[in-house]
């Protein structure tokens, strides 16, 4: 596995990269050789945070924990990762696409799904055309964390939603 660790608001020293790549290296069991893992590891306030994202053909592997303690973080994010690899084993892996990702021994392992991802219930609803900021008061005012909406400049399916630190993202299609 490769390692691009970079660091924000704190110097990467070399004991931060050998606990990244030995707690990290331990998912090496379930990628091959090539497989690029990306770090950020920064400091917000008291908060020690790590990002890792494993990017594999058609999906994203990611995690986002923080503590505040960078190597109780680090222990963390490891722990999740190899987590959602056990339980999504069967929908993250297409034999003929990202088989090249993922070692022979992930991909021959049965891993027992712990939970079966269940659609309980379903919401149909006119979908109005209105300008991103409309779309959040919209979501603000029903009380959900997203909004789904036809943006009126550009006559395309958006969705805004609220992130960390009472701001808010909106998410548009690639042309």
């Amino acid at each position: 596995m490769k390692f691009v660790i970079i660091g924000r608001n704190i110097e990467v020293t070399p004991g931060l990269r050998d606990a990244v790549e030995r707690k990290i290296g331990k998912l090496e069991k379930y990628f091959s050789a090539d497989t690029e893992i990306h770090v950020t590891l920064s400091v917000e306030k008291e908060r020690q945070k790590i990002e890792v994202t494993i990017p594999v053909k058609g999906n994203i592997i990611r995690s986002e924990q923080s503590s505040s303690d960078m190597y109780v973080s680090i222990d963390l994010v490891e722990e999740i990762i190899e987590r959602q690899l056990k339980r999504y084993k069967n929908k993250i892996v297409d034999k003929h696409q990202n088989a090249g990702f993922f070692t022979d021994a992930y991909l021959d392992h049965d891993y027992m799904d712990e939970e079966e991802i269940k659609i309980v219930r379903t919401k149909k609803f006119d979908i109005k055309p209105m300008y991103p900021e409309d779309a959040c008061i919209q979501m603000e005012l029903l009380g959900h964390d997203f909004f789904v909406f036809i943006n009126a400049e550009t006559d395309q399916t958006n969705v805004v939603y609220k992130r960390k630190g009472n701001t808010y993202g909106l998410i548009e299609p690639d042309k």
